[in-house]
């Protein structure tokens, strides 16, 4: 009887331990379930170049399926097989990042790449999306012109300056000659007359005025060989002596 009894308590303590056992392997699967996997981000859209006046700044739309994550990007000479990474735009949280000081060479085109990150995971990338090619020579835009107006008893000075990064890029290139400004008087009864002067600095002189009258301009950029116009800046006036 002893050594039943002995037999039934070894019994019981195995199938206590498998149970026990049983129950622990449980608990892991159920925690396991509960720990959340990372999910890859899908890739941003619309990766292009936005560029005014040489600022060359790539644009882009977040992935649809997550708010929070970060991008890297990278850029490289049209032809060349090394992509390099942007040093200020890697883990970023902007949908935009300056590449201007890469991209400077008018001669040159350009490509860059973006992907997305979790910030959960680092090692959790989307695939790279590429930009269409770019061209800072034929692909940027141009504001209008800074307009300045004086009178003065032989009429008024009309004075057009470019904005202070296209000045400079226009001294060192040949693209000086492709760009041109028009200086609009605006009439009465929607009439206008039109000037035109040359990149980068110029004055006109209107002497055919009444005294004491008020006279308004507008200025607008024509990119002649790239078949860009910018829009017509602000107006202003001013009032003969």
């Amino acid at each position: 009887m002893r050594e039943s009894a002995g037999s039934i308590d070894t019994v019981g303590k195995m199938n206590r331990q498998l149970i026990g056992g049983r129950l622990l392997l449980q608990l892991l699967l159920n925690l396991s379930a509960c720990v959340a996997t990372p999910v890859t981000p899908s890739p941003p859209s619309h990766v292009a170049f936005d560029s005014v006046d040489f600022k060359n700044v790539l644009r882009w739309m977040p992935p649809a399926n997550s708010s929070d994550v970060r991008y890297d990007v990278q850029w490289k000479i049209y032809g060349d097989a090394q992509w390099r990474d942007v040093g200020e735009c890697q883990g970023i949280g902007e949908r935009r990042c300056d590449l201007s000081g890469v991209t400077s060479d008018l001669r040159e085109w350009y490509y860059a790449r973006l992907r997305a990150s979790s910030p959960s995971s680092k090692s959790s990338k989307s695939a790279w999306v590429l930009s269409p090619r770019f061209s800072p020579r034929w692909d940027t835009k141009f504001s209008w012109p800074l307009l300045n107006l004086n009178a003065s008893e032989q009429g008024i000075v009309v004075r057009v300056k470019a904005p202070p990064t296209v000045a400079k890029k226009m001294q060192s290139s040949r693209l000086q000659a492709s760009l041109v400004y028009n200086v609009y008087l605006l009439g009465d009864a929607g009439k206008e007359e039109t000037f035109e002067l040359p990149c980068c600095s110029g004055k006109i002189v209107v002497n055919k005025v009444k005294r004491k009258t008020k006279f308004c301009f507008q200025a607008q950029s024509v990119a002649q060989l790239q078949g860009h116009r910018s829009a017509r800046g602000p107006t202003k006036c001013i009032t003969t002596l």
